[in-house]
């Protein structure tokens, strides 16, 4: 739910590390991001501070990387932000906030990956990496990782909407991928480990590859069709059947039929954040489109395969 945006200033955050990690204090600062819910700054050449700012759930998630983030980082084989230091509430801020690692390389929004089969291989590496048995008491996602067809109206509207501003010229195919999507069985393997937002801004590139995945907040266990969907909306065209059978354990039909569902509905939402982008519209992410639309071309396509 909204929360009053915090005004973070550069003059805050170092009050803050000088009042609880003071030597940290003097090292040089710059942001490096606005999130939905935390701002990343830049702390030196190797840390940064991750501040919750525009919503109430933020404060939750950022507990929620400090407690479990540590724990998968070493097997993972892609550099993640590793929570080092942890900030709690104080009259300077009431929320608590993290320094984590910096992990370097651009947006894949912004700089994609273009090396067809070395960015499938690292996405299927790292996925194959994360997606184990989660233990009792590894958090629920919020809404994701479970059925798709609680998602039917959320779908109905966002379609409507993006064929209403003439964001998706023809909706059939579309529809068809989804409709195809809810009709597959529903996961009955364990409950895995997911990252849960594996959207372009939050996986980086260097060199036409993967080189990092950023933003745990939404890490949670169950349906690893949610994080599969990102072979539709992260890798180069002609990529995402390499990245299928390198993942480990290889995804059954079923399993990629609701991945494409979940790829629909990540397609559509930043279809419509792009649009608010190109209006200058608070919270848009022009950026955001053009992976989208080419997402929607190859779920369609992918439909007879």
């Amino acid at each position: 739910m909204p929360h009053a945006p915090a005004r973070l200033t550069p003059d805050l955050i170092r009050a803050l590390l000088r009042d609880q990690h003071p030597d940290l204090a003097g090292l040089p600062l710059e942001l490096g991001a606005r999130g939905w819910d935390n701002q990343v700054w830049r702390l030196g050449d190797e840390l940064a501070v991750r501040l919750p700012w525009a919503t109430e759930s933020a404060d939750e998630l950022l507990l929620k990387e400090h407690a479990w983030v540590p724990v998968l980082a070493p097997g993972l084989p892609l550099p993640v932000p590793v929570p080092q230091r942890l900030g709690v509430p104080s009259e300077r801020f009431p929320r608590p906030w993290l320094v984590t690692t910096w992990v370097r390389g651009e947006p894949a929004d912004r700089v994609p990956a273009t090396r067809a089969e070395d960015a499938a291989d690292t996405l299927a590496r790292f996925l194959s990496a994360l997606h184990r048995p989660a233990p009792a008491g590894a958090p629920a996602g919020r809404g994701r990782g479970g059925p798709l067809g609680p998602y039917g109206e959320h779908f109905g509207q966002a379609l409507a909407a993006v064929t209403e501003k003439g964001l998706v010229a023809d909706p059939e195919p579309v529809r068809r991928v989804w409709e195809d999507a809810v009709a597959a069985p529903d996961w009955q393997g364990p409950a895995l480990w997911l990252h849960g937002d594996l959207h372009p801004a939050n996986v980086l590139t260097a060199n036409g590859t993967f080189c990092g995945v950023v933003d745990f907040g939404d890490l949670f266990a169950g349906d690893p069709a949610c994080d599969l969907a990102a072979a539709w909306i992260l890798l180069p065209d002609g990529a995402a059947d390499r990245f299928h059978a390198a993942c480990r354990p290889a995804p059954d039909v079923a399993t990629l039929r609701r991945a494409r569902g979940w790829a629909v509905l990540r397609a559509l939402s930043a279809l419509l954040i792009a649009d608010d982008g190109d209006r200058g519209l608070p919270g848009g992410k022009s950026t955001w489109g053009p992976p989208a639309r080419r997402s929607l071309e190859r779920l369609a396509a992918s439909l007879g395969q």
